[in-house]
């Protein structure tokens, strides 16, 4: 797999809140040891690295702006500012972090990145919905299947899916629909190793 020397890593939304019991059941235990394995190979690489965070409006949210839970996880806290290549934190209160602050298109434009992976929380909402954008705005996307994690949930009709179904279903979705690549971390560190440093 080749990853661009100049290839952005978007974490999104790894914050302390998710770690509530709120969310109910969550999958994939192993989420944020490769999660923390990207970035440090992309920050030993100097790659860019996004760090996205939700600052939710909705009352009672666990991720709520100012909130203990708005803040991201310990071990991605501990390595911003850290890489060799350029940082970038972008702030949103939707699902894409292509509608946050500042302007994620336009900053990966200017630095002329044609080429992102997304890992973070969660697998089937602002995951998906950045990876989709993405590719609508003509990014070639790596989704990091095994960099994520979701949690169980209820929909209409008395409908309810697992974290595993839903994590399936977004990379069916995603992948057949040819929005996004859908990989492994160890595919892409793979192809981090060969595709040498940026910096």
């Amino acid at each position: 797999m080749e990853i661009n020397e100049n290839a952005a890593l978007v974490v999104v939304d790894v914050q302390k809140g998710f770690e509530q019991e709120f969310w109910g059941r969550r999958d994939n235990p192993g989420a944020e040891g490769n999660i923390a394995a990207l970035i440090d190979a992309w920050q030993e690489t100097g790659r860019p690295v996004v760090f996205v965070r939700h600052d939710s409006v909705q009352p009672g949210s666990p991720l709520a702006a100012g909130s203990g839970g708005n803040a991201f996880k310990d071990f991605v806290e501990e390595r911003r500012g850290k890489g060799a290549g350029p940082e970038l934190l972008v702030t949103k209160s939707v699902n894409s972090a292509f509608y946050g602050e500042p302007d994620l298109d336009a900053w990966l434009k200017g630095a002329g990145v044609g080429q992102f992976v997304v890992v973070g929380i969660q697998t089937n909402m602002c995951n998906e919905t950045t990876a989709r954008m993405g590719g609508n705005l003509g990014y070639d996307v790596l989704f990091a299947l095994d960099a994520m994690h979701t949690f169980d949930l209820a929909g209409p009709f008395g409908w309810t899916r697992t974290a595993e179904e839903l994590t399936r279903a977004t990379a069916v979705s995603l992948h057949g629909g040819r929005f996004a690549r859908v990989v492994t971390t160890a595919d892409v560190l793979e192809g981090v190793r060969e595709g040498g440093s940026a910096a």
